[in-house]
C-alpha cells in the first residue's frame, strides 16, 4: 500500500494527489469484489456449496463481514491520511487540486456532505424495490435494499435527523470562521499592506502569516469534524443494514463517488482542449 508522506506547497499536492489515485484504484478493485460477493452470496443460497445447503448466517460470518469491515478500513484510511495533510496545507483540502471541478461544485467543507447517505439509500432502494416488484408483493425476501424493514426505516429516519443537526451545527461555525476574514485585523492589516504597495515597499509576510495562521487552524478543527461526521454517518448506516444490505449499499456509494470523479475528469479534459484550440492561432 502507498505510504503516506505529507509535504507543504506543491510537493504536498502532488503527494496527495498520488494517494488519492492509489485509493482510487483501491476503491475500484474493492467494487468489483463487492458486486461479486453479492453474486456469489444468491448462487450459494440457491445452490449450496460443495453438495450442502448454505445459511446467509454462514455467509455473513464467512465473506460478508470481513470484506465490509475491509472496505470500511479502506475509508479510515483515507480519512486517516486526508487529516495528516490537512494539517500541513488546509487550503487543499478545501478546493483539492486532484478533483475535477464538476466534484468542487457540489463539495461541502471539503467532502461529500454526510447526508447525502440517506439520499443514496433511498434512490439505491427505490430501484430494487421496482426491480424486485412481484417478489415483495408475493412476500418474498429479495436480500437487499428493496428489503428494508419499518425498524430499519425509522432508525434511518432518525440518524438522519442527527446527522442534519450535525451538519448545520459545522456549517455555521463555518460560515463564522469566514466572516472572519473581515474582520477588524484583517482590515486594517489588508489596508496597511495597499499603503506599502503605494509607496513601492513588500508586504510583511510574517505579518500577514501570523494574521492568517489562526484562521487556518480553525479550519483545520472544521474539517476535521466535518470528515469525522462523514465517516461516523457510513458507520451508523452500515450498523442498520443487514450484511447483504451492506455490501448492496457500499456497491451505489462506490459506483456513484467513482463515476461522478470520472464524469468531471473528462469534462475538465474537453473544456481544456477547447480553451487550448481557441489558443492557437488561426492559419491564414
Amino acid at each position: 500500500m502507498a505510504q503516506v508522506r505529507p509535504r507543504n506547497g506543491a510537493h504536498g499536492h502532488i503527494s496527495f494527489s498520488n494517494f488519492f489515485e492509489q485509493w482510487l484504484t483501491e476503491q475500484n478493485q474493492n467494487l468489483e469484489t463487492l458486486v461479486s460477493a453479492s453474486k456469489e452470496n444468491v448462487e450459494k443460497l440457491e445452490n449450496g456449496q460443495n453438495g450442502r445447503a448454505v445459511t446467509q448466517e454462514e455467509l455473513d460470518g464467512n465473506i460478508l463481514r470481513p470484506l465490509i469491515e475491509r472496505v470500511i478500513q479502506h475509508y479510515e484510511k483515507y480519512y486517516g491520511a486526508k487529516s495528516k495533510f490537512a494539517k500541513t496545507d488546509i487550503l487543499s483540502m478545501f478546493s483539492p487540486p486532484w478533483r475535477s471541478s464538476l466534484e468542487d461544485a457540489f463539495l461541502w467543507i471539503g467532502g461529500w456532505r454526510p447526508s447525502m447517505a440517506f439520499h443514496l439509500l433511498y434512490s439505491k432502494s427505490g430501484q430494487q424495490v421496482e426491480a424486485k416488484l412481484m417478489e415483495l408483493i408475493q412476500g418474498l425476501s429479495t436480500g437487499d435494499l428493496a428489503d428494508l424493514s419499518s425498524d430499519q426505516l425509522d432508525k434511518v429516519n432518525e440518524l438522519q435527523k442527527v446527522t442534519v443537526r450535525a451538519e448545520k451545527e459545522l456549517t455555521e461555525k463555518l460560515a463564522k470562521k469566514q466572516e472572519s476574514v473581515a474582520d477588524a485585523s484583517m482590515v486594517e492589516l489588508s489596508h496597511a499592506a495597499t499603503e506599502l504597495i503605494r509607496v513601492g515597499e513588500a508586504a510583511e509576510d510574517g505579518r500577514v502569516d501570523a494574521a492568517l495562521d489562526p484562521k487556518k487552524e480553525a479550519l483545520v478543527e472544521i474539517l476535521l469534524k466535518a470528515d469525522a461526521l462523514r465517516l461516523k454517518t457510513l458507520k451508523q448506516v452500515l450498523q442498520i443494514l443487514s450484511p447483504i444490505q451492506c455490501v448492496h449499499f457500499l456497491i451505489a456509494a462506490a459506483e456513484l463517488h467513482l463515476r461522478f470523479h470520472e464524469w468531471g475528469k473528462k469534462r475538465d479534459e474537453k473544456n481544456r482542449e477547447v480553451a487550448a484550440a481557441g489558443d492557437e492561432p488561426r492559419n491564414r
